[in-house]
Formats: C-alpha cells, sequence, structure tokens
C-alpha cells in the first residue's frame, strides 16, 4: 500500500464521520401517511430538521378523537415520530331544540361516537315531561328528539265585566289573549296581553282593562226651549228632549240621543229649533187685509167716470133724433 492509500486509510473514520454529520443531526424526510386523514400542504418541502411537526387533519366525514395527539415530530435519528389512529366517525354536533337547550357539559364538545348520549334542560316556559336524552345511533344519526318539554300554562284570566276576552289559540307559555268592550263602553287599560315567564312560572303580562260606560258631553241648548227632565249625565243610547217656550213651535227632531262616534260618545244629530209661532186671530187679520186689498183693485170705476160715459151716450142719442126728422 503506498503512502496516498496509508493516508486515505487513515483518514477515511473522518470522512465517514463528516459525510454522516447530517444524519447525527436527525434530518427526516416527508412526513409519513396516516390513516383516516388528508394529506398535509407541505409546500413542497421535503425535508424537515429535528424538532419539526407537522400537523394532520381528519378526512371528510370524519372527527378528531378528543386526547389523541394529531401531529408528528422529527426526533434525532431521523426518523418522524409514531401516530396512532386519530379520526373516527361520529354524530354531527346535537340539534338545537326550540324547547330545551343542551346542558354546559356537552356544549363544547365535537365527537360523539355512536352509543354516545347527550342530555338537555328545559328552556324557561317549558316543564320536563318525559326523558330528556338523546343517542347517537350506529347510523350515526341522532335519536328523534320527542318533545319532552311541554309549555307551562298561564292561569285563567278571568272575565271583563261588559267586555270580552279573545283567547287566539291557547293560554299556554307565549300565547296572546285579546281584551274587547261591548258597544257603549270603552276600553280602559291593555288591550292585550301574552303569557310570559314571571319567576320560576308564567303569568299573564297585563292585567285585565276596565270596560267603562261611554258618556256624551252636556247635550246643546236652543234658543227660546228647554230640556225636559234635564240629567246630569247622559250615556250610550240615552236620549234628551226638548221642549219650546209659549209662542214658539219647533221645527226639527224633538229628541236626540247618545252614540258612539270613534270610541267616544257623540250627539245622534243636531237639536231642533224654536220658532215664533202666528196666532188665530193675527192669522184672521192678516187674511182679511189681503182680501180687502184684492177687492179694490177689481171694483166698480169711480162715480165720476160713470157720469161722463152717461153724457156722451145722451148726447149721440139726440144727434141721431135730429137727424131723423131732418130727413122726414
Amino acid at each position: 500500500m503506498g503512502p496516498a492509500a496509508r493516508v486515505l486509510a487513515a483518514l477515511a473514520p473522518l470522512l465517514l464521520l463528516l459525510l454522516g454529520a447530517p444524519l447525527a443531526r436527525g434530518d427526516c424526510g416527508e412526513p409519513p401517511e396516516v390513516q383516516h386523514t388528508q394529506p398535509p400542504d407541505l409546500s413542497g418541502q421535503k425535508s424537515f430538521s429535528v424538532g419539526k411537526s407537522v400537523t394532520y387533519k381528519c378526512a371528510p366525514g370524519l372527527v378528531k378523537m378528543p386526547g389523541l395527539p394529531d401531529s408528528v415530530v422529527c426526533q434525532q435519528d431521523g426518523q418522524w415520530s409514531e401516530l396512532a389512529v386519530f379520526c373516527n366517525r361520529s354524530c354531527d354536533v346535537p340539534p338545537r331544540l326550540l324547547f330545551a337547550f343542551l346542558r354546559i357539559r356537552y356544549s363544547k364538545q365535537n365527537y360523539f361516537p355512536a352509543g354516545s348520549t347527550v342530555h338537555y334542560s328545559c328552556r324557561e316556559g317549558y316543564t320536563k315531561v318525559m326523558s330528556d336524552k338523546l343517542t347517537c345511533l350506529p347510523e350515526f344519526v341522532w335519536s328523534k328528539p320527542n318533545e319532552f318539554c311541554k309549555k307551562k300554562p298561564c292561569p285563567n284570566p278571568g272575565e271583563i265585566k261588559n267586555g270580552h276576552i279573545n283567547i287566539t289559540t291557547d293560554m299556554l307559555f307565549g300565547a296572546t289573549i285579546l281584551f274587547s268592550c261591548d258597544t257603549g263602553y270603552k276600553l280602559v287599560g291593555a288591550a292585550s296581553s301574552y303569557c310570559t315567564v314571571m319567576g320560576n312560572n308564567v303569568g299573564w303580562s297585563s292585567t285585565p282593562p276596565e270596560c267603562k260606560e261611554i258618556s256624551c258631553s252636556a247635550p246643546p241648548e236652543v234658543h227660546n226651549g228647554t230640556i225636559q227632565e234635564p240629567q246630569p249625565l247622559y250615556v250610550y243610547r240615552q236620549s234628551v228632549t226638548y221642549k219650546c217656550a209659549e209662542g214658539f213651535t219647533l221645527a226639527g227632531d224633538k229628541s236626540i240621543y247618545c252614540t258612539v262616534k270613534d270610541g267616544e260618545g257623540a250627539w245622534s244629530g243636531p237639536p231642533p229649533e224654536c220658532r215664533a209661532a202666528q196666532t188665530a186671530a193675527t192669522t184672521r187679520a192678516t187674511t182679511r187685509a189681503h182680501a180687502t186689498s184684492a177687492t179694490k183693485r177689481r171694483g166698480p170705476p169711480p162715480s165720476g167716470a160713470g157720469t161722463t160715459v152717461f153724457g156722451n151716450t145722451f148726447m149721440a142719442l139726440t144727434v141721431l133724433l135730429v137727424m131723423l126728422v131732418a130727413a122726414g
């Protein structure tokens, strides 16, 4: 062996050590495939230094099992750490119910394998009537959520004097009732009420109103007339009758009555009028005056006019007689 060969032989271990330095540092190649996961996004990277990690995501339709790791780490020996299967099938998040809510212990959970159960609590205004449990079935769907919470009933609202209570649907939590008054009465208070939560129970949001009788303002007065049997207050359908003073006659309806207009009291019409009346003596005097005036206009001519006509006639006859004598 020549000198050069002996030198190379002596340096061979050192060269091998230098060449093997990257392996000693533990650089890893591409990460392994993991069952039930999606291929990780490596952005074209094919080498990873010691301590670097790669995280996996579950394949569509699968959910990560809580408590299990989902990442691999590049180790000193250039190998990736082992990773157990951490994805599995699961029911979706439990359904949201109108009458109940999921208990807090399940609210942040997202992995529900077949056979797992969850429990609900009734919402305000509802009361529990049967089991509140749902189960993840083998088909990975939740069992049917029977209506295990029912609406609480509100107490009977009672009755309204001279009015009515209209129950639109029922008297359970969330229902609305309407109030109305008989004709001639005005509603004082709330026109409706709804069944709502009150403490640990339910009750009506408003108390029943009062139906007050509608009244009219004081009846209008008339000149030269009075109101018969006046009243301090006139209510719905109550009438007022007028009477004229002596020497006056009544024109129009002698009575008007209290009615309702736009929810308020109003008189049915205007009051009558009291007009001056003509007496029988005045009527006869007026009639005679009119007859005398007509007779004067249609009577014989004045006496002077008659004399003039007679004289003219006599002269004409005289002239005619003279003419006859002369002819004879």
